[in-house]
């Protein structure tokens, strides 16, 4: 039963590190999204 909750608890902390590095990953994308279409805004101008 121990071996059972410590791979619940060590699974629910790799799923929560894994939620962060996506979201992180999604804001970076997002701001090199908006980074190239002020560029394009600019060049348009």
């Amino acid at each position: 039963m121990r071996k059972l909750l410590i791979l619940a608890v060590a699974a629910a902390a790799l799923t929560t590190a894994a939620c962060n590095t996506v979201q992180g990953l999604g804001r970076d994308t997002q701001a090199a999204g908006e980074a190239v279409s002020d560029a394009a805004r600019d060049a348009k101008n």
